[in-house]
């Protein structure tokens, strides 16, 4: 078997190589590098940054030839050749053959530089949409500001439809889209957003089952993301946008819960690939996170609703009771004596009782649907009741919701903004258990957790984290103590926080 010249081996690396002067002329280069630059010829002769046109120089050296040059090293960087192409150069100086290789070069010595250069484009274009997902993310979420605050719930939900709809066009290119949310009691598959789907199929009635609901159903019922290659001929498939010939759906989650369901469509076979899907879960991950936001502030809506209506009946408790009274003594002096007097008081005392339930009701028609709330003047979660709860953590956004979320249920919730703050309530006043952030301006979660737990040693502690961010291994070491009660991660659902809360103040 012949033997093959370095020559002809160097043709067959997937990478331009080229051999340069001191000058960056090009003295020899492989085929690839040809491609690479999109030349007719080997640039031979040409300067190494003329063959790209004055690239953009990204780093992180941001002079690889002169490091090479002069230093006699190795050096790398990534070139922008345009919007779409990023190439990765790594420079290697040949240095006379008389320099021993144990001895350090002298600057300057390098008579030939050899030049790699692979296309990293793929990579990097991935790692900017990646970036821009996860920017898409915050601004659907961004959903507290105070101009926000104050629109009802419709407007906030319309303005999330718009973030969603700009982002799935411009981000991930999506023409086609139909997101569907599950009714908890029903398992209704409800349209939230419906772009380029036909009528008929937009208002269809879907449920999360894994037969006879589609690619839809399937998906909302097994929380699965399901690639079709092909519509004609997959089973699953309902038709939904004109034409199309394949489809890529995920379910929308938020932690172990699935909250619905987010399709795309599109007129070409076998359109979607493992980066699409990719892209398209992590893009529902950020959304389903928004979507939790929105709950919340429906449901601190709700919450609203209810303090009013409970206001409102403290408010009248006392003169009602007055006229009811009333009523009863005059109706014992005037029975047998005067029956039309008697029938108009029973009347009167039949509206009044008829008034508190009256209020109870116009409560429940104002707060707002979709919420993990109960409805105003029931009776929930009865083991919170009358417990004390100090909840720790530095945005007040949050000590907020604590108030007004687990008030709602009979806690006597009390804050702390930081570390220090929660060890002096706790020193002063009696809590059945403790909330704590680990990202506190004033010391890591554990530090927090130690300080309490010498406060007092029987005091039940939970701690929250956001997406599991714990890089001081609070909770790790905090869970290593054997005395840890739960930990939360932001944003969790209001039934997680409320169940280890009664888990907490109720031990067996």
């Amino acid at each position: 078997m012949s033997e093959m010249a370095p020559s002809e081996v160097l043709e067959h690396l997937p990478a331009g190589v080229a051999v340069l002067d001191p000058s960056l002329e090009i003295n020899w280069c492989n085929n690839r590098l040809r491609e690479l630059a999109q030349c007719d010829d080997l640039p031979i002769g040409q300067g190494f940054y003329d063959l790209f046109g004055t690239p953009e120089i990204l780093g992180p050296n941001l002079c690889p030839f002169h490091t090479a040059i002069g230093g006699g090293t190795s050096a790398r960087s990534t070139l922008k050749i345009d919007e779409k192409r990023f190439y990765d150069v790594h420079v290697t100086p040949l240095l006379p053959a008389e320099t021993p290789a144990t001895s350090a070069p002298d600057p300057g010595t390098a008579n030939s530089l050899i030049v790699l250069v692979r296309d990293i484009s793929q990579q990097v274009l991935q790692q900017e949409k990646l970036q821009a997902i996860h920017q898409a993310g915050l601004e659907l979420g961004d959903l507290m500001p105070q101009e926000i605050l104050e629109m009802s719930v419709e407007d906030r939900i319309e303005l999330l439809k718009a973030k969603i709809s700009h982002f799935t066009r411009d981000l991930l290119e999506y023409e086609s889209l139909e997101i569907r949310l599950i009714d908890r009691d029903t398992l209704e598959l409800s349209p939230l957003l419906v772009i380029g789907m036909r009528t008929d199929a937009a208002e269809r009635k879907l449920f999360a089952r894994p037969e006879g609901n589609g690619v839809t159903g399937f998906v909302a019922a097994t929380g699965k993301s399901y690639l079709c290659e092909d519509t004609a001929s997959d089973p699953l498939y309902l038709s939904g946008a004109p034409d199309a010939r394949s489809s890529l759906t995920v379910p929308l989650t938020l932690h172990d819960e699935i909250l619905g369901t987010f399709n795309v469509e599109s007129p070409r076979p076998g359109a979607f690939s493992e980066d699409d899907l990719q892209f398209l879960e992590l893009f529902t991950r950020e959304l389903s996170v928004a979507l939790n936001t929105l709950e919340l502030l429906v449901a601190e809506k709700a919450t609203t609703a209810s303090e009013s209506t409970e206001r409102i009946l403290r408010e009248m408790a006392g003169p009602v009771d007055v006229i009811l009274n009333d009523a009863a003594w005059v109706l014992e002096r005037y029975i047998g004596h005067e029956p039309n007097v008697c029938d108009r008081l029973n009347h009167i005392l039949q509206q009044t009782r008829n008034i508190k339930q009256l209020v109870h009701e116009v409560g429940e028609s104002i707060a707002p649907r979709r919420s993990h709330l109960p409805p105003p003047g029931r009776q929930q979660r009865p083991r919170l009741r009358d417990k004390r709860v100090l909840f720790v953590d530095g945005d007040e956004s949050i000590r907020r919701a604590a108030h007004e979320l687990l008030e709602r249920y009979g806690c006597n919730v009390e804050t702390a903004h930081n570390g220090e703050a929660s060890c002096l309530m706790l020193r002063q006043f009696h809590y059945d258990t403790v909330v704590a952030d680990i990202r506190l301006d004033d010391m890591t979660g554990y530090e927090c957790f130690c300080r309490l737990r010498e406060i007092n040693e029987e005091v039940p502690i939970i701690l929250m984290t956001g997406f599991g961010y714990d890089p001081s291994h609070s909770i790790v070491q905090a869970r290593q103590t054997g005395s840890l009660k739960a930990v939360l991660y932001k944003p969790f659902r209001l039934d997680q926080l409320l169940t280890e809360l009664e888990a907490a103040v109720n031990p067996p």
